[in-house]
């Protein structure tokens, strides 16, 4: 029974993690010294470096390698058996023993766990993975993850009796499926991060230098974003007829798209919408030289989802270029 509920609790800390990661601490290791820490997976790094963090709230991460024995300590068959290092899994309860290294964490010689809570993590592991993954694509059902999780939730505390820090525990857990629904809710949420707008000389659709320079900041913005979108617009003064107008104006438009993807390799999936405005939408007025020169543009926007960058602001650039 207290091998289920451990088990059970650790579906728990899976939900809760992003919520109460913030408040531990990562210990630091005395090189060479030897150490035996005990308590659940939090993290991973790769499949030689996780985070375990203790019954009271501390972290210390573990570095296995291929000399470490890792081992299950029984169960139903009896435990023993060596474990590769990629299938310890978040949630998983385990005991390693080891040295402090260079860093401050743990090289581990030895790690060891019960081969019931092995099974129970793995299985959990195999629901939330997916789901996770699926959220960082923009991908994941709304109602299903948040199903799942209150499942576990309901599951953890019927087994517990609903004891006191089975309900705290799960309250954070709310907290995280509130979280996890408002990032998902706020996936098609894009705010313009930063505008750039480039021109174009007379009856041209040729960048200048300056122009280049102005996207160049643009496509190196856009590299420090996840789940950003590049909005190219082009527009013409009212020199010629509407319709030479229009097609110019998609022209500037597309060799702007041409340069962030031919020189900058901006995927094309990051390009959003472009469109060809003509002479519509002038910004300054068509009957002076200095309104003309305004109106021969194209705008760029980078845009970001708020559902993927967390506290994003909005922060207009506006570049004139010359002629």
């Amino acid at each position: 029974m207290i091998k289920t509920l451990s088990g059970l609790l650790l579906a728990i800390l899976l939900g809760a993690s992003a919520v109460i990661a913030q408040d531990a601490q990562l210990r630091s290791l005395s090189s060479g010294q030897k150490y035996k820490v005990k308590g659940a997976v939090v993290s991973k790094d790769d499949d030689s470096t996780f985070v375990i963090r203790d019954a009271t709230g501390v972290d210390t991460r573990v570095i296995v390698s291929p000399q470490s024995s890792i081992k299950t300590k029984g169960g139903w068959f009896g435990g023993g058996d060596r474990i590769a290092s990629n299938q310890i899994v978040r949630g998983l309860y385990l005991e390693a023993e080891g040295r402090g290294d260079s860093s401050g964490s743990l090289a581990a010689s030895k790690v060891r766990f019960d081969e019931d809570d092995f099974r129970v993590a793995q299985s959990i592991d195999t629901r939330v993975g997916p789901a996770e993954a699926r959220l960082t694509a923009a991908e994941e059902n709304q109602q299903r993850v948040a199903g799942q999780i209150d499942e576990l939730m309901a599951i953890s505390n019927a087994a517990r009796g609903g004891a006191k820090a089975a309900q705290e525990t799960a309250d954070a857990a709310v907290e995280g499926v509130n979280a996890t629904n408002t990032r998902i809710t706020a996936m098609d949420d894009y705010v313009v991060q930063s505008t750039a707008t480039v021109n174009f000389l007379v009856n041209s659709a040729r960048l200048s230098p300056e122009a280049k320079a102005s996207l160049d900041e643009v496509a190196t913005a856009a590299t420090t974003m996840k789940g950003y979108v590049i909005e190219v617009t082009g527009f013409a003064s009212a020199e010629g007829s509407t319709a030479h107008n229009k097609a110019l104006s998609e022209r500037r438009k597309q060799a702007v798209i041409d340069y962030l993807v031919e020189t900058h390799n901006v995927p094309l999936r990051r390009i959003g919408t472009s469109y060809g405005f003509g002479e519509l939408q002038a910004v300054a007025d068509n009957t002076t030289r200095e309104g003309r020169e305004q109106n021969r543009r194209v705008e760029v926007k980078l845009l970001v989802s708020r559902g993927i960058n967390q506290n994003v602001e909005v922060r207009p650039v506006s570049t004139d270029n010359e002629e």
